[in-house]
């Protein structure tokens, strides 16, 4: 800043304003600093201004999987109302992991963020009560607060469980499997607890559900759970995924096999990714409104971050998904 002063002849204060307070400079003397500024190729040091302000003007994103589509929609949301406010995101990818997502919360802190978005990998949520006493706020994305505390955006997955099979029920399936992945998540619970409810609906038994565990929640896993559900002596008719990845996969070793779906197998995801729509067999998919969850989840960081943080009430938002029944489901002949 002082060569660029000196260069325009101006004082340091007076290219500080061109470059934080435009609106304080006469409109020549800014446009002949600006020219100094690009001659000399000056980029201001955001980390002197962060060590000034104590905190940066970038926002964390960190989710479980950025492979899965559901997570990049959910990125775009949160950046275009970060960008809209004058921030920019960073997303990291916890790779489902607790550690890494204890290392990346760390990481945050010493960089002191203006707040986070976090998809918890951790279930306890020791990880989280752990950053919270660096004072750097944050929001939970595609998970209740429960226990932790604070904001939240959700989707409810136990009446998008509950519609996914209640659908498949529908149509005369009785012995329907749950390909699972990732136990130990929420979302993947809950969505196994809402397709319970929807079998006790129906008067059937809980073991009318069998469940196929994945490694993950990807497209691989869904091709390895494909392969088991094709051994099975008594194969169930129907197939509920806990998310879209899974589904495809699942899909794919059918097709695969010579299986046809929907007629000797019907299947249903979750999320209703892009590629859900795009497959052999269009997929039916539980949709998730995806950019609505970042976008919203960033405005009530920004709520709690800005000037108004003090007055800042916590919320927890649930939103509702909705069934979009394709060709990978019809009714039963």
């Amino acid at each position: 800043m002082k060569d660029v002063a000196r260069e325009a002849g101006v004082s340091v204060g007076t290219v500080s304003n061109v470059i934080n307070r435009p609106d304080l400079v006469s409109e020549r003397t800014r446009r002949h600093v600006r020219e100094v500024i690009d001659r000399l190729g000056y980029v201001r040091s955001e980390s002197a201004r962060q060590l000034r302000a104590g905190r940066s003007r970038l926002l964390s994103l960190l989710v479980l999987d950025m492979g899965n589509p559901f997570f990049v929609d959910l990125a775009r949301g949160a950046e275009r109302t970060a960008r809209a406010a004058g921030l920019s995101v960073m997303v990291c990818n916890s790779d489902q992991s607790p550690a890494a997502e204890a290392e990346y919360l760390s990481l945050f802190a010493e960089q002191r963020v203006h707040g986070v978005l976090v998809t918890p990998a951790d279930p306890s949520g020791s990880n989280l009560q752990e950053f919270r006493r660096h004072g750097i706020p944050f929001v939970l994305v595609d998970r209740v607060a429960g226990g932790v505390g604070g904001c939240s955006v959700s989707v409810d997955d136990v009446a998008g469980g509950a519609m996914a099979v209640r659908h498949l029920v529908s149509l005369g399936h009785r012995s329907i499997a749950y390909v699972s992945g990732q136990g130990h998540l929420l979302q993947v619970r809950d969505r196994r607890t809402g397709a319970l409810d929807a079998l006790a609906e129906a008067g059937l038994p809980p073991d009318a559900l069998r469940e196929v565990d994945a490694d993950r929640l990807d497209v691989n896993s869904g091709r390895d759970a494909g392969a088991r559900l094709l051994g099975m002596a008594e194969r169930p008719t129907a197939v509920f995924c806990a998310n879209d990845l899974l589904a495809l996969g699942v899909l794919q070793a059918m097709y695969a096999a010579g299986v046809r779906v929907p007629e000797d197998i019907a299947i249903v995801g979750y999320d209703d990714i892009e590629f859900a729509a795009a497959a052999a067999v269009p997929l039916t998919s539980v949709r998730q409104p995806a950019a609505t969850l970042g976008a919203m989840a960033t405005e009530l960081l920004l709520d709690e971050a800005g000037e108004q943080g003090a007055a800042h009430r916590h919320q927890q938002v649930v939103l509702r998904p909705e069934l979009v029944v394709r060709g990978s489901s019809r009714i039963r002949r």
